[in-house]
């Protein structure tokens, strides 16, 4: 993926590691697209990033993604980046939850979200000269971290997805990139943005452009600081990862 000249779509991209991510390709010389749930906030950022484009969404919704996929390939037809990066992260504490409401909406949103808008805009991707599909996923696809069960499993399930959909694209010009997050200082859950172990926002977008800048032609974006999760089963050291990473979260 060339890190300019690119028409990209981000999913969730009206705040946290999607917006960073959008206003950094757009200075860079990208047309960035963005989605989000609410339109008084899409209204503020295009209103504060003058050439930003953004479009109301309910990832959940198959309507709506339907509707999106028409609309913004007539408003942008040389749209060649989708960047499904909209998730919700909820702990869950299954001995007291009372039905399985917060593991559907986390599902629908974090797994048939992405698969729903891939299916839906992939005809046209395949008609750019630089088609490129990236899958937010997580170092806890890897790992998981057992106070939110539904958002790990989500994110090991999106990353098989991935891993498939690049093997179905081998012989099209299509790249399928993986770009897997460690603990990102944001509000994905309550207070994450101040957590001292998570890693800075502007200098994950900084580490993760580098990468791309580096590697075009990757496959996987892994920052150094998700690496110990990334590599634990390889490594050996899975239950020592699983244990460190859980034991920190009380």
């Amino acid at each position: 993926m060339q890190s300019n000249g690119n028409t990209i779509l981000v999913t969730g991209g009206s705040s946290g590691i999607g917006l960073a991510l959008a206003l950094a390709l757009q200075a860079r010389g990208n047309t960035m697209l963005v989605t989000g749930r609410r339109q008084a906030q899409l209204d503020a950022l295009t209103a504060a990033h003058p050439g930003l484009h953004a479009y109301s969404l309910d990832i959940t919704d198959p309507a709506a993604i339907a509707a999106l996929a028409e609309q913004v390939t007539a408003d942008h037809p040389a749209l060649n980046v989708l960047i499904n990066n909209a998730g919700i992260m909820v702990a869950e504490d299954l001995l007291t939850l009372p039905d399985t409401a917060t593991a559907e909406a986390t599902v629908e949103t974090n797994l048939l979200g992405p698969i729903r808008l891939t299916h839906a805009l992939l005809p046209h991707l395949l008609r750019q000269a630089r088609p490129v599909v990236v899958n937010v996923t997580s170092g806890l696809a890897s790992v998981p971290l057992a106070a939110t069960p539904t958002y790990s499993a989500t994110k090991a399930a999106l990353h098989s997805y991935t891993q498939s959909l690049r093997w179905q694209l081998r012989h099209t010009a299509a790249q399928v990139i993986e770009l897997a997050p460690p603990q990102v200082a944001t509000e994905l859950m309550p207070g994450g943005s101040t957590r001292p172990t998570a890693m800075p926002l502007d200098e994950f977008i900084r580490e993760t452009l580098a990468l791309l800048d580096a590697q075009p032609g990757a496959t996987e974006l892994l920052v150094e600081r998700v690496l110990p999760l990334r590599r634990a089963g390889a490594s050996g050291t899975y239950d020592a990862v699983f244990q460190a990473l859980n034991s920190s979260q009380g």
